[in-house]
């Protein structure tokens, strides 16, 4: 069963500083102030349940991020590669796979994809202890950042032809990581998922990092048309937080 959602609205609370709630404006001086407010996120994605989706009390999720070419207002686009493109050629995925897309121009930002699982997690059968999150290039970037904006909602990671902040490693160090690049990259350099990797290492993670050699920018083909990685995805169950 495939639904898929041309906009999505969300409304995220957003608490910050406003001149409005102080007692009296005073020139020259600081004053406590408050704002209460909300922010809207609009966001287009594409939504492929499993066939048999009534058949199970509850499902993993896999987030599926694409690439700088895929962004727009077509989510057609978003067919181009990975998942969906799978699932659009009638292969059956064991996920609630969502594909969201980014608008021109922009980057993934972490607080609207936290909103679109949250709106998922509301809306269907979701297995919070078992949500994935994978992409490809600048998805690759944006599955990083993600995991290192909310280490703790998500059970494993697969990102490929991306790269981060090291630093990030202090978040995301217990999180189950799979990263993929092309060894003949030149868009994405290798280094930019090795030297993640090694940061991971250096906090005692354990993550996996395949490096095909004669692939140039295109690691996703082979990765996602791998058996392997959606076993090992499954077999990723999230980790409460100590």
């Amino acid at each position: 069963m495939k639904k898929s959602r041309l906009s999505s609205v969300v409304l995220l609370p957003l608490m910050a500083i406003s001149a409005r709630d102080a007692v009296a404006d005073e020139p020259g001086a600081q004053q406590a102030a408050r704002l209460d407010a909300q922010v809207k996120v609009q966001m287009g994605y594409l939504l492929a349940l499993p066939r048999d989706y009534d058949q199970q009390g509850s499902w993993p999720v896999l987030l599926f991020l694409h690439g700088s070419g895929e962004r727009g207002t077509d989510l057609e686009a978003v067919k181009t590669h990975g998942p969906p493109k799978l699932i659009a050629a009638g292969k059956s995925l064991p996920f609630i796979v969502v594909s969201p897309q980014c608008p021109d121009d922009q980057w993934w930002e972490p607080i609207e994809l936290i909103a679109l699982l949250d709106e998922i997690g509301r809306k269907y059968k979701v297995d919070a202890d078992r949500v994935y999150v994978t992409g490809l290039s600048m998805g690759g970037f944006g599955t990083w950042r993600l995991a290192a904006y909310a280490p703790h909602r998500f059970a494993a990671i697969a990102p490929i032809c991306g790269g981060g902040e090291t630093y990030w490693a202090r978040q995301i160090a217990r999180l189950p990581v799979w990263a993929f690049h092309g060894a003949k990259d030149e868009g994405v350099p290798v280094e930019r998922s090795e030297s993640m990797v090694e940061a991971l290492r250096k906090r005692c993670g354990n993550p996996k990092l395949t490096v095909y050699p004669d692939a140039e920018h295109d690691s996703w083909t082979e990765t996602y048309e791998n058996p392997e990685l959606y076993q090992w995805l499954l077999a990723q169950k999230r980790t409460k937080k100590e």
